[in-house]
């Protein structure tokens, strides 16, 4: 392949970036007049380069966004970087540069990478989470959450390394370790700060049925993450003491088949169970190790469960029967009650964990069809039956005992019916410098005071050192913790945590629709203008955090009176990973595919085509040196295919354009033949093809696959017809529509070509084409005629045909006749638009 046949993408694609950039194309401001499409994708962490999983989002909502923007939409389609948190933190105290020096040098390195894909974003909305100007805002959103007592404080266990003498976020524990100094790390409680997300459970589970444009799965794990149950609190109460152990259980049927109790390690009656007793030691070991363990190995479907007896019981209200408590790894203090009773017959944990110690199983729900020996189980019955062993609700229906164990729960005051939930409150306190400070002061004579609004920001300080030793950099910072009180002009100390990074990501949505505004968040018609986001795409690693923290903001910042809609994002699109070797791609498996690299070898389009084109968005992609190869080819093909027929599409200039009226037959332009007919049908079928791939389902895959179908058309057509009879109207038509079709998708090459067929302005700026109905019109159908079941010949069949006539042309070719001569036809079956199938003896 010559040099002049190939798309000379090293000095087409930095030509258009710049162009793009200069006449700002994809600047928006609000517009009544026209219809908004807001385009989002997360926000990336600056982490120094992006990767193919960026490439992949980006590229996505990038198609999306021109797609739109071609389809009359003001488009909003803004990009920034989600700048605080921990690996700053760790950069600075490995290399002993500022945490900000390592961000705002990755964020200029990877804004670098994000135009050198052409992606289509308003970079004037740009924000930062790490800056002033958005942080203050951050601080905001927290005070107006502490007026109405959705952020509160309280005291929480956190990681802690007795070593380094400093809190460890969870993914600084490595499998109950220090990941610095590879010392033992415990639980240790400090005062902390919350947000009441809990106040917003129902809500936010009752309104996933308002979200039919989210993927079902994130839908589901949402539900699980909030876990409403309905059940029944029962009292037990410890044998001597009296003390009360309240349990939580959706299967109040099976009261009567506890065997035994499981308080969490960390529940506060456990040093007084033990106290005393010859075990205590030996409990007090195994409480210290269970510490160490984060919560999800915990909880983790797989772990082990594990378990330890405190020498103490508890009674069963209902039987009266001595309960035997325990500890174990399984239960959490922060879930439910900290508290869960042992029911081995009818549920498979507690049966496995009593197999495990050899601890009772008693019966207490009989199937219907068997009756169950506890002795010879296997596994745990868990279906309705009916109730034996149980005093007097034995011989009920099971989902009726649940009632009436409730009723007499309540009247005799020992329990209640009760609705609990998995979620819990969001803890936003961290013990790290690099995040936005809270803004709260602790004054001796006013106690907890919110930093006046006009006070905002509460600035980083610029001089913080980072050592990974000891406390916080701002918990050390003199300058920072010594303040005034707000309220009492006194000495005062600041709050020295800084806010969870979920905080920054929580609202920025919101940002982008006001991105410079210092008077205030947003401005509320610029916010009701634009949100919520009309198409949203990120990882499904997002599902219960980001999301969920998203929704709550949402739905507390309306009830504020700040917003007036109830949901942030109406459409959701989790893309699938890029894998390689069938492993997600990682630098410690070697498979990692470097976009800069690609970008060079390949092209910027011909790395977007291909993610585009090799799966489906929402599964996972295969990287494939031969895939990315194809796209390049494929990119190539299209370019020759247009620069190849200029010369042909220029005498279509001073023509009517095809399909605007009957056009008279003249040298230049001969009338519409076949070819012509035929190929206008395949442009306008691709073209309404394309278009509801992109309108309907993000069918990126199929909508190039029906392109290079229209490619392979045009060859076709200009290979199959003289040059001197090749219709340029018809042939300007196919280019320019492709042209249009490949805009999202190739952005660089199509304004390229779209220059070069004549246009003086940017193809990002024209309407999409419209489909021609009157051009998918067929005037004749091609049908197979078989004689035997043998393909003979093909005919051209006039559309609307009768099968006489169908029968009468295809015996009269000559092809079938050299079969049917001297024979006796005995069947002629004509099945309509398809085949004519001959019978002869």
């Amino acid at each position: 392949m010559s040099a002049e046949e190939r798309f000379p993408f090293k000095e087409v694609e930095p030509k258009w970036q710049r162009r793009w950039e200069e006449a700002g194309i994809y600047k928006v401001t609000e517009d009544p007049a026209r219809p908004k499409y807001y385009a989002l994708a997360m926000f990336p962490y600056p982490s120094g380069k992006i990767h193919m999983g960026h490439v992949r989002n980006y590229t996505i909502v990038d198609a999306i966004a021109r797609f739109r923007r071609m389809r009359g939409y003001n488009v909003l389609h803004p990009m920034g970087f989600d700048a605080f948190g921990m690996p700053a933190e760790n950069a600075a105290i490995q290399h002993r540069i500022p945490p900000d020096r390592w961000t705002w040098d990755n964020i200029a390195e990877m804004t670098e990478q994000l135009k050198s894909l052409g992606y289509s974003y308003d970079w004037d909305r740009a924000v930062y989470s790490c800056r002033p100007d958005y942080y203050r805002w951050t601080q905001w959103l927290f005070l107006q959450f502490f007026k109405k007592g959705l952020a509160y404080r309280k005291e929480a266990p956190v990681n802690w390394c007795p070593s380094c003498e400093t809190v460890l976020a969870n993914e600084q524990v490595v499998e109950g370790r220090c990941w610095r100094c590879d010392s033992v790390v415990t639980k240790k409680n400090l005062e902390q700060w919350f947000f009441r997300i809990t106040a917003y459970a129902d809500e936010l589970l009752e309104d996933l049925d308002k979200l039919p444009k989210w993927p079902e799965r994130v839908r589901i794990m949402q539900r699980n993450w909030i876990g409403r149950s309905e059940g029944c609190e029962i009292v037990f109460r410890v044998e001597g003491t009296g003390e009360p152990i309240p349990v939580f259980t959706t299967r109040p049927d099976t009261v009567f088949g506890v065997t035994y109790m499981v308080l969490a390690p960390e529940h506060p009656l456990v040093e007084r169970l033990i106290e005393g007793k010859p075990q205590a030691d030996e409990v007090r070991r195994f409480v210290e190790w269970v510490r160490t363990q984060s919560e999800i190995a915990r909880t983790a479907e797989d772990v082990e469960k594990v378990g330890l007896f405190t020498g103490a019981y508890a009674i069963n209200p209902l039987s009266g029967d001595r309960v035997p408590i325990w500890i174990a790894n399984y239960v959490l203090y922060e879930y439910g009650t900290g508290a869960v009773m042992g029911v081995p017959a009818h549920d498979e944990r507690d049966f496995a964990f009593a197999r495990k110690y050899g601890l009772p199983i008693r019966v207490v729900i009989q199937p219907p069809d068997r009756p169950l020996d506890p002795d010879g189980m296997t596994e745990a019955y868990v279906d309705p039956g009916t109730m034996v062993n149980s005093g007097p609700f034995s011989g009920l229906p099971s989902e009726e005992g649940k009632r009436r164990i409730a009723d007499y729960l309540e009247e005799q005051g020992i329990g209640a019916r009760k609705v609990n939930y998995r979620l819990r409150d969001w803890l936003v306190s961290r013990q790290r410098a690099w995040g936005a400070p809270i803004p709260i002061v602790y004054c001796d004579r006013c106690g907890i005071v919110p930093v006046p609004e006009d006070q905002l920001p509460v600035l980083l300080p610029p001089d913080l050192v980072f050592t990974g030793e000891g406390t916080s950099p701002l918990a050390r910072h003199e300058g920072f913790v010594h303040t005034t009180c707000p309220a009492c002009g006194g000495p005062a100390r600041r709050e020295t945590d800084t806010m969870d990074t979920f905080m920054c990501s929580s609202w920025y949505y919101l940002r982008y629709a006001d991105a410079h505004n210092s008077e205030r968040a947003w401005d509320p018609e610029k916010v009701r203008y634009w949100l919520p986001v009309d198409q949203y795409v990120g990882g499904i690693e997002h599902a219960v955090l980001h999301l969920l923290y998203s929704r709550f903001f949402t739905k507390a910042l309306r009830d504020m009176g700040y917003l007036d809609f109830d949901e942030p994002f109406t459409a959701l699109l989790t893309q699938g990973m890029v894998i390689k070797d069938g492993a997600k791609m990682s630098k410690s498996k070697g498979n990692v595919v470097s976009p800069e690299e690609m970008i060079d070898r390949y092209g910027a389009d011909a790395c977007r085509v291909f993610i585009l084109f090799a799966a489906p968005p929402e599964r996972d992609l295969d990287w494939s040196d031969a895939g990315i190869e194809g796209a390049s080819r494929f990119v190539n093909r299209f370019y020759r295919m247009v620069t190849s027929s200029v010369p042909v599409v220029q005498a279509a200039r001073h023509l009517a354009p095809v399909g605007a009226g009957e056009q008279a037959a003249t040298a230049e332009a001969p009338a519409l033949g076949e070819a012509e007919r035929a190929l206008r049908r395949v442009v306008h079928r691709t073209l309404r093809k394309v278009t509801t791939d992109l309108e309907d389902r993000f069918a990126f895959n199929t909508a190039i696959a029906s392109i290079m179908e229209l490619v392979n058309a045009v060859y076709d057509y200009r290979a199959n017809v003289p040059e001197d009879r090749q219709h340029p109207a018809v042939l300007a038509e196919a280019l320019e529509t492709a042209v249009r079709m490949m805009a999202p998708f190739a952005p660089h090459l199509a304004d390229e070509l779209w220059e070069r067929l004549g246009h003086t302005t940017s193809v990002h700026l024209e309407a999409w084409p419209e489909v021609d109905e009157s051009a998918l019109v067929q005037e004749t159908v091609e049908m197979a005629v078989q004689v035997n079941g043998k393909v003979r010949d093909r005919i051209q069949v006039p559309v609307g045909a009768s099968a006489d006539e169908i029968r009468e042309m295809a015996l009269s070719l000559e092809k079938v006749r050299a079969y049917t001569d001297g024979k006796t036809v005995e069947n002629v079956v004509v099945v309509p638009g398809r085949l004519v199938s001959v019978v002869v003896r």
